[in-house]
């Protein structure tokens, strides 16, 4: 009898240990699962946007991700192959505070369209943190081959313009214009990035006369491409690059 309790005694402590080894395997695997869950939840929307790319569509809607809604869209030869192209902004349904994206579908031969470009930054947010519009009005255009985005505002916010064209399969940012109307002065901004060129002017409306001051900058060539431009981001590294 007293060999036996000890026995028993080893036999509670191996169970124990198990058990515990048991749960904490249980625990990690229910971790992993809902890292894995928050992942896929996150890259849902990308890898619908990614499946879209691969598959054409006899209507521009049947492109758009689930949830969104289109809210501009322009239409005209964007690649130059004689075939008219579709530029959409779209935003989601249940959140029209949320950042927006914007697509571009080229037309295939046969009447189709597929996803070739999309961008989460060329827009720049619709509402600012108090609700109100940020630019209006806001339009897209393509003509003569060329995107433009084109963003107005008579306060601190400006009028934007940017301009896309296709280079060797890219769509890259050729020029963008600002203007600002602040107290005291006035400021507008013409850059070219690919060119390196970049002119500001300055209109004091202090003085009677309100004259204009000009200065002209070669700086650094940039290649900005509409997946990753933020227009925004740009205007900034033109004005640090000018006051260096």
């Amino acid at each position: 009898m007293k060999k036996i309790i000890p026995l028993l005694a080893a036999l509670l402590l191996l169970y124990s240990c198990k058990k515990d080894k048991t749960s904490d395997a249980v625990q990690k695997k229910g971790e992993a699962t809902e890292s894995t869950l928050q992942k896929d939840s996150l890259n849902s929307k990308n890898s619908e946007l990614q499946e879209n790319s691969i598959k054409s569509e006899k209507k521009p809607s049947d492109l758009v991700p689930g949830g969104y809604e289109i809210q501009y869209d322009a239409e005209g030869d964007l690649n130059q192959d004689g075939l008219a192209d579709i530029a959409l902004v779209i935003r989601k349904k249940e959140d029209t505070l949320a950042g927006r994206k914007m697509m571009i579908l080229l037309k295939n031969p046969d009447k189709t369209y597929r996803v070739d470009k999309v961008s989460d930054t060329v827009l720049p947010d619709e509402y600012n943190e108090a609700g109100y519009k940020m630019h209006d009005p806001e339009d897209i255009t393509i003509e003569n081959g060329e995107l433009s985005i084109n963003l107005y505002d008579i306060g601190p916010n400006g009028n934007q313009f940017s301009r896309f064209k296709y280079l060797n399969g890219d769509l890259i940012l050729t020029y963008i214009e600002t203007y600002n109307m602040g107290a005291g002065s006035h400021s507008a901004l013409f850059y070219q990035p690919m060119k390196g060129k970049l002119t500001l002017e300055t209109v004091n409306t202090m003085e009677e006369e309100m004259p204009t001051e000009s200065k002209k900058f070669q700086i650094k060539r940039e290649r900005y491409v509409f997946e990753k431009t933020s227009p925004d981001d740009v205007v900034r590294k033109a004005y640090d690059l000018a006051s260096k």
